[in-house]
C-alpha cells in the first residue's frame, strides 16, 4: 500500500502509532491535530510525532481546516475524537462538536470537494456504544443483551446482571457486531452517530467506509496526566505517584483490553482489504479481565506493594461486563491478536519510566460527584 493518507488525531495515542506504521510501509502521511491541551500539555506538539509526516494544526470541528487537510488525500483514518465517558456527560457540546460534527465535516469536505480522490475512510467506533454486554442465563437457557442496571439494584450492591425472566444472576458472553447499540453516555452516543452517519453516506455515495469498534486500548503514549483517558493509564498514573488505584463496585467487573499495536494492525488490514468495505468489526482481544486484576498487575510490574481501593460505590452509566466476539475480523480480514496482554503491560511500564505523570484522579472524581454522576 502506497498512498497519500490523512490521519486525523495523528498526534494522539492511537493516531501517532498508526502514522508510524503507515510511513514505515512507504505512504505519504499528513496529520491533522488540534493538540488539545487535555491530551497535550500546553498544546505542545509531542516529541514522538513522526518527522516524516506532514503536520497540520487544525480542528476537525472546523470545516475549513478539514477541507485543507483532505487535499489530494486517498485514504482517511479518522482518529480525532474527544474521549472520556464520564466527562462527556457534562461537557456535552465539546463531545458532540468534536465527534459528531467533526465526522460530518470529513464527509462534507469529501463529498463536496474531494470525492474523486478519496478511496476509503476508516472510522473508529467504540465498544461503549453497546452499553452493557451480552449475557446467558443457564437456568432459562437464554442469551440476551442487558439494559443498564437499575439504581435500586446498585444501592443493594447487587452488581451482576440478572436474567429478565427468572431474576437469577447470569454470566457474560462475547458481544457480536450485530448486537443492538444501547448507549450509556454522551460519548457513546456520538460514537454511534459517527458510525451510522459514515456507513449511511458511504453507501449513498459509493464511498468505501469501514467501522472498527475499539474495545479498551492500552499502550505507550496514552496520556498519564489525563484523568479521563483509559483505565490502564489512570491506574498507572496513581501507582507512579504512590497512590492506590480507586475501583468502583467490587472490582470484578470485566473489560476487554487490546494493545495499541494490534489496533493499528487492524486498521491496516481493513484499509488494504475490500472485504472490509461497508463493514463493522469488533477490535478486541476477546478475553475479559477484571478491573481489580488490571490494578494488581500494574502494581506488580512496577515493583510496588500498592493495593487497589475497592470503593463499593457505583457511577451512573457504568456497565458490568463487555468483551468482544472477534470472529468476524478473523474470518473476513485474517486478523489475529499478536501482542499478549502482559507483554503489552510491560511495554507500557517501560515507556512510563521517563514520562511525567500528574495524578489528577481526585479532580476528575470531584467533578463527577459535583454533577451527581458518582
Amino acid at each position: 500500500m502506497s498512498n497519500k493518507i490523512l490521519v486525523t488525531g495523528g498526534a494522539g495515542f492511537i493516531g501517532s502509532f498508526l502514522v508510524d506504521e503507515l510511513i514505515k510501509e512507504g505512504n505519504d502521511v499528513r496529520i491533522l491535530d488540534s493538540l488539545d491541551s487535555q491530551v497535550h500539555p500546553g498544546g505542545e506538539k509531542p516529541l514522538y510525532i513522526n518527522k516524516n509526516a506532514e503536520f497540520m494544526k487544525g480542528d476537525v470541528s472546523n470545516l475549513e481546516d478539514v477541507k485543507k487537510a483532505i487535499e489530494d488525500v486517498e485514504i482517511i483514518f479518522h482518529e480525532a475524537a474527544s474521549v472520556g465517558i464520564g466527562q462527556s456527560n457534562y461537557q456535552i457540546s465539546k463531545f458532540v462538536k468534536t465527534n459528531s460534527i467533526g465526522t460530518a465535516n470529513i464527509f462534507d469536505a469529501v463529498i463536496n470537494g474531494n470525492k474523486t480522490s478519496v478511496k476509503k475512510i476508516l472510522i473508529p467506533g467504540s465498544n461503549t456504544s453497546y452499553g452493557e454486554g451480552m449475557y446467558k442465563c443457564d437456568k432459562c437457557n437464554i442469551e440476551f443483551h442487558s439494559e443498564l442496571r437499575k439504581s435500586e439494584q446498585l444501592i443493594k450492591k447487587e452488581w451482576e446482571i440478572k436474567c429478565p425472566t427468572c431474576s437469577n444472576f447470569t454470566v457474560p458472553i462475547p458481544v457480536k457486531e450485530e448486537t443492538d447499540l444501547l448507549c450509556n453516555s454522551v460519548y457513546s452516543i456520538t460514537k454511534k452517530n459517527q458510525e451510522e452517519l459514515s456507513l449511511f453516506l458511504g453507501e449513498m455515495y459509493g464511498l468505501p467506509v469501514t467501522v472498527l469498534r475499539y474495545f479498551n486500548v492500552f499502550g505507550p503514549r496514552q496520556s498519564l496526566s489525563n484523568p479521563y483517558t483509559g483505565v490502564a493509564a489512570i491506574f498507572l498514573s496513581r501507582i507512579k505517584n504512590n497512590n492506590s488505584p480507586v475501583i468502583y463496585e467490587d472490582g470484578l467487573q470485566t473489560r476487554d483490553f487490546i494493545s495499541v499495536h494490534d489496533v493499528v494492525r487492524a486498521n491496516i488490514f481493513a484499509a488494504q482489504s475490500k472485504n472490509a468495505d461497508h463493514e463493522i468489526f469488533n477490535v478486541g482481544s476477546g478475553k475479559p479481565i477484571t478491573i481489580k486484576n488490571i490494578a494488581e498487575i500494574l502494581a506488580s510490574l512496577c515493583g510496588k506493594e500498592i493495593k487497589p481501593v475497592i470503593s463499593g460505590k457505583s457511577r451512573k452509566g457504568d456497565i458490568r461486563h463487555c468483551y468482544a466476539d472477534n470472529s468476524k475480523i478473523k474470518e473476513k480480514l485474517g486478523f489475529e491478536i499478536k501482542t499478549p496482554f502482559e507483554d503489552g503491560m510491560k511495554e507500557l511500564i517501560a515507556w512510563s519510566e521517563n514520562i511525567e505523570s500528574v495524578d489528577k484522579f481526585d479532580v476528575a472524581r470531584k467533578e463527577l460527584e459535583e454533577k451527581g454522576l458518582a
